[in-house]
């Protein structure tokens, strides 16, 4: 069973992707809830959004041409919990391919380096994935935050806004 819901339709300007949902967002439904998560008030001081939306609030994100999905969409928890047969490479580049967004943003390291099967830095990559550009942020979890650096996030949204 899908933990989270994807909230993907074609052409979006970007759609950030996590490695899986936090225990906090499977609770709720929704994602990013955590108390110390940074998602929903970055997205505003960014620009991307004209006012910080909360978690329940997902679903209104392709408005601003936003969408949402997880590497993991059948676990939930911490990624050091998460095993390596929770990823499926295969249907994630599937679903980016036929939804085509701008920009493909993964929320952390960890979801991209499982998705690349390698290590990777932090911001835009340089290779594509089909049409779709490719950046790779710090994560806006609570847990990460001895890594937070907005720049990345900042770069992004420049990205973004002339796409």
């Amino acid at each position: 069973m899908v933990v989270l819901r994807d909230v993907l339709k074609p052409n979006l300007k970007v759609v950030f992707c996590g490695t899986a949902a936090a225990d906090r967002s499977a609770q709720i439904g929704a994602y990013y809830a955590g108390r110390g998560n940074k998602f929903w008030s970055i997205l505003h001081e960014i620009k991307l959004t004209p006012r910080q939306l909360e978690p329940h609030e997902f679903s209104l994100l392709p408005d601003y041409g936003i969408g949402l999905t997880d590497l993991a969409k059948f676990r939930h928890g911490a990624d050091a919990l998460l095993r390596a047969s929770d990823f499926d490479r295969d249907r994630f580049s599937a679903k980016i391919e036929k939804y085509a967004p701008k920009v493909l943003a993964f929320n952390g390291k960890k979801a991209a380096q499982e998705f690349y099967g390698r290590r990777v830095n932090y911001g835009r990559q340089p290779d594509r994935l089909g049409s779709t550009g490719v950046f790779v942020l710090p994560s806006t979890s609570g847990s990460a935050c001895r890594y937070w650096d907005k720049s990345c996030w900042q770069q992004l949204a420049k990205f973004v806004k002339t796409q």
